[in-house]
């Protein structure tokens, strides 16, 4: 006879143990927070998805959109014109003093005078500094106390903080003043501006932070929180960086998330809840809000050929993508949940197998959704038109040149035809397309801005480009680290950094913008052709008829309505072989040889480059080297 064992099954042993785990877990309340300066309005997919991680791990997780407080307090268009997240660290500067202190630099509001051209709109530097030192020294204060008295801290034993673009002088000056009043409490910061290098020298200066989450959080998190409520090291958490005896370590992350399916959508109710009860949204049946979802994260061609000047995914540069059943699922689930129908991908780049295996099943679903995603612009005619059926109606394709030689410098991988067929399919099928001009890329030539400002008024029946300028320099692109190849001669912090931190502080280390010089670089006057291009295309587009480039085609017969610009319309018509040729470019663009493929082979393909060349003359055409594309557009709606 067998002897019975006292102790407890097993799965009753497990049971108990869960159950103590979650009893554990349950006394670690935890809010994290999003702090001046994201946008007011839409929530935070960080905190959204960091507040389903930590449910799904027992932790009791609250989330805060702070930044609704600030925007209800300044009025919704001063907050939006502070939230600029290029050019000067207006955002931070406002809540240096509130962070660090009298270490805090100029507190006197030079930021204004000295950066007067820059910060033009917010009126003249003794204006602007008038503005800038009022909100510091009175609103932002008034912000904090407000934070502090008006949120219930009571029993919260960790403060996230989720910190990308101007957050995260914000997010530290609340974090200190909780940690004055509330010394038990445990910071725990992460997000894009803790990523790499950064994150160590942020946790090594500034002594309000507990812990930082270094990299992607969606497994540190919820580790770190069981390491805090268990009583081991939270140091040990791969991907947590501490402070120990007063320098920062970190150790190492573990490898990026791979199945992306996993995770539960993130949580915005309570966003709506507060943007609702500040007043920053009604209260309706139907919303409009944009919610953001990520269906993928990395970049596929960042990670076979990183883009010049791209500084995303800077350790994370893997592609994963979720499953499109899985998209399908959450699409609906948002959207009945949170009663809108728009929604913001935060990917960096489309899935290209979405578009036989996701967007075709939206369409067939009959489903109302809107959509933006950020796609590689060579995509076809076809693929256009069913991103727009199954409800992408904004795109951002990163274009960034009308020149194939300096998209080949930027290593987009496209040519600039290509980027100029998807303006016009985009516009065709009614997407709107986010987009910019850039230039100061090495190797570039002076004929390559001058090429490109000949071609831009024969497009301005287009979506023109929202800016042209200079690249900038971010940490993590191929411009920053590969210095040497790029032949860089000065690299430096960009300069307002060093009015907002103190001198403590390494902004080597801590800074994603930089100031650089390179060998051989062009006199901005190079660029002036294409600028002032750029302001006619915009103007333009923006007046009050917008300019027109239609084509009608029968067999043998094309004629095409030219109203780009006023007072020079007029109706080109072609007949015969012209016809044909100007009919076969139209799709996408293509060589003489394909031309002569798609038509009668016994037709010279030297006759047709002099028909193509002629088309380019009278701007009809874009050509780019052996490339044609017809720039008219069908006079048929929506095809």
């Amino acid at each position: 006879m067998q002897s019975l064992s006292l102790s407890p099954s097993r799965p009753a042993a497990v049971r108990a143990a869960d159950a103590a785990t979650r009893a554990r877990r349950a006394d670690w309340p935890t809010v994290v927070v999003s702090m001046p300066f994201m946008e007011f309005d839409r929530p935070s997919i960080q905190l959204g998805l960091l507040k389903t991680i930590g449910d799904a791990h027992h932790f009791p997780v609250r989330t805060l959109h702070a930044n609704l407080d600030f925007a209800r307090q300044l009025g919704a268009e001063q907050y939006r014109t502070l939230a600029k997240h290029r050019g000067r660290m207006t955002g931070d500067w406002l809540f240096s003093v509130a962070a660090f202190g009298a270490d805090a630099p100029d507190p006197d509001g030079r930021l204004a005078v000295d950066f007067a051209d820059d910060l033009a709109y917010l009126g003249d530097p003794d204006t602007a500094r008038e503005l800038l030192l009022r909100l510091r020294r009175v609103e932002v204060p008034s912000y904090l106390d407000a934070l502090l008295d008006g949120f219930d801290w009571g029993g919260v034993r960790v403060v996230g903080f989720s910190s990308t673009f101007q957050q995260s002088v914000a997010s530290f000056a609340l974090a200190r003043r909780l940690k004055e009043r509330h010394p038990e409490l445990v910071t725990v910061f992460g997000g894009a501006n803790f990523d790499g290098e950064m994150g160590v020298e942020l946790v090594r200066a500034t002594d309000c932070i507990d812990y930082a989450v270094v990299g992607e959080g969606d497994v540190a998190f919820p580790a770190l929180l069981a390491a805090l409520a268990d009583g081991t090291d939270p140091g040990a958490v791969p991907g947590v960086a501490r402070r120990v005896d007063g320098r920062a370590v970190l150790t190492p992350p573990g490898p990026p998330v791979r199945r992306l399916d996993d995770a539960g959508p993130p949580d915005y109710t309570e966003y709506f809840s507060r943007a609702e009860r500040l007043g920053l949204l009604d209260p309706a049946a139907h919303r409009s809000t944009w919610i953001p979802i990520e269906t993928a994260r990395g970049c596929w061609w960042g990670a076979k050929h990183h883009c010049t000047f791209c500084g995303l995914n800077g350790t994370t540069m893997e592609f994963r993508a979720k499953s499109p059943a899985r998209v399908l699922t959450e699409l609906a689930t948002q959207a009945r949940r949170y009663r809108s129908f728009r929604f913001e991908a935060v990917d960096n780049i489309l899935d290209m197998k979405y578009l036989t295996e996701l967007f075709p099943k939206i369409v067939d679903s009959g489903a109302d959704y809107r959509m933006f995603y950020e796609i590689k612009s060579n995509v076809s005619r076809d693929q256009v038109r069913l991103l727009a059926r199954g409800g992408v109606d904004h795109i951002q394709p990163g274009l960034e040149s009308l020149s194939t030689r300096v998209l080949g410098l930027m290593r987009k991988g496209v040519r600039a035809a290509q980027n100029v067929n998807l303006l016009r399919w985009s516009r065709y099928y009614g997407i709107d397309v986010a987009w910019n001009i850039l230039w100061g890329f090495p190797g570039e030539t002076a004929a390559d801005y001058a090429e490109q400002a000949a071609a831009m008024p024969h497009l301005v029946h287009l979506q023109p480009p929202g800016t042209a300028g200079r690249i900038w320099m971010e940490r993590f692109s191929p411009l920053f680290t590969d210095s040497t190849r790029n032949r860089t001669l000065r690299r430096e912090p960009e300069t307002s950094y060093r009015y907002v931190y103190p001198d403590t502080v390494d902004l080597d280390k801590v800074a994603y913008f930089f100031e650089y010089e390179l060998a051989d670089a062009l006199p901005d006057d190079t660029y002036h052709g294409v600028r002032d291009a750029v302001e006619q295309w915009t103007a333009a587009w923006n007046g009050p008829t917008r300019p027109q480039l239609t084509y009608w085609y029968a067999p043998g017969f094309v004629q095409i309505y030219d109203a780009r610009h006023p007072g020079s319309e007029g109706t080109y018509t072609f007949h015969d072989e012209l016809a044909e040729i100007y009919h076969a470019c139209v799709d996408r663009p293509i060589t003489a040889d394909g031309v002569r493929d798609r038509l009668d082979r016994t037709l010279p393909a030297d006759d047709i480059r002099v028909a193509l060349r002629e088309f380019g003359r009278r701007g009809l055409m874009f050509l780019d080297g052996n490339l044609a594309l017809s720039l008219a557009l069908p006079s048929s709606p929506g095809r």
